[in-house]
């Protein structure tokens, strides 16, 4: 009889164990089919322009080219297809709020109250953070790199980028710096989980200074300028990082002593 029971028992938790694994696909369906959706929405209309966007995308290259000069289509379908593919990169990063939103509502039933009142602020903060690096990239890195590149181009030599390749070269370079600046996100989070300590960051200052030339190095085009221009950032990203984690720290402290005395 007791055995029976056991057995009944441990059947019912396993069903119910697979009823909710499986409630929780459905719903994580549910939020990428509304994550794809929204992002059509937003594509659509950015399709009728994409002419116009593509251009305004090759403005800091075509305002430092020689007069006379243009880009050049090599691929057959490189003139539709590639004005598309912006269209539909410059949706999911438009898009990029609808995402963490989703995200966001998928993952707060299994967060406690502390954790909830941290992760929405690092969400915001990671999505600021991001523009903020490929607005940074376009306005500062572009004119500085573009104009660089076309000084030092030897003479007979006509420049003329091709499309495709600007818009790869490009993108690149924005998830490089879009990364770059989520460093303070990357510190405070380290802080919060317990992986290191507002001091231990302090006393690697010289060893994430040296780090950050070297992410310049591999993420960036072979000049000195774009390196740099992505290597200081993220050394005072990190600097800012690091007064904020001292901030979560001291409130992991304080919410650990109010624990511990109302236990006590």
């Amino acid at each position: 009889m007791i055995g029976d029971r056991l057995n009944a028992r441990s059947t019912r938790n396993q069903k119910e164990d697979q009823e909710g694994l499986v409630g929780h696909l459905i719903e994580l369906r549910s939020r990428l089919l509304r994550i794809l959706l929204a992002i059509g929405l937003i594509f659509l209309p950015l399709a009728f322009f994409a002419n116009d966007l593509y251009a305004l995308l090759a403005t800091p290259l075509l305002s430092h080219m020689p007069q006379g000069t243009s880009m050049i289509a090599t691929d057959v379908a490189s003139p539709f297809l590639t004005p598309f593919k912006f269209a539909m990169v410059l949706a999911v990063f438009l898009g990029m709020p609808v995402i963490l939103y989703h995200f966001w509502a998928f993952i707060t039933p299994g967060l406690y109250a502390h954790e909830r009142k941290m992760m929405l602020p690092l969400l915001v903060g990671s999505t600021f953070l991001f523009y903020a690096g490929v607005v940074f990239a376009y306005y500062v890195v572009f004119p500085l790199i573009f104009s660089f590149f076309l000084s030092v181009a030897p003479q007979g030599v006509a420049v003329m980028t091709d499309i495709s390749k600007y818009l790869d070269f490009v993108l690149k370079i924005f998830f490089a710096f879009g990364l770059a600046f989520e460093v303070p996100i990357v510190t405070i989070v380290l802080v919060w989980v317990g992986a290191t300590t507002p001091e231990q960051l302090v006393a690697k200052r010289p060893y994430v200074i040296v780090a950050a030339f070297v992410l310049g190095m591999l993420f960036t085009p072979p000049d000195m300028i774009s390196q740099t221009l992505l290597a200081i950032p993220m050394w005072m990203l990190f600097e800012i990082g690091v007064v904020f984690s001292r901030m979560v720290a001291k409130q992991q402290a304080e919410r650990e002593a109010a624990e511990q005395s109302e236990e006590s």
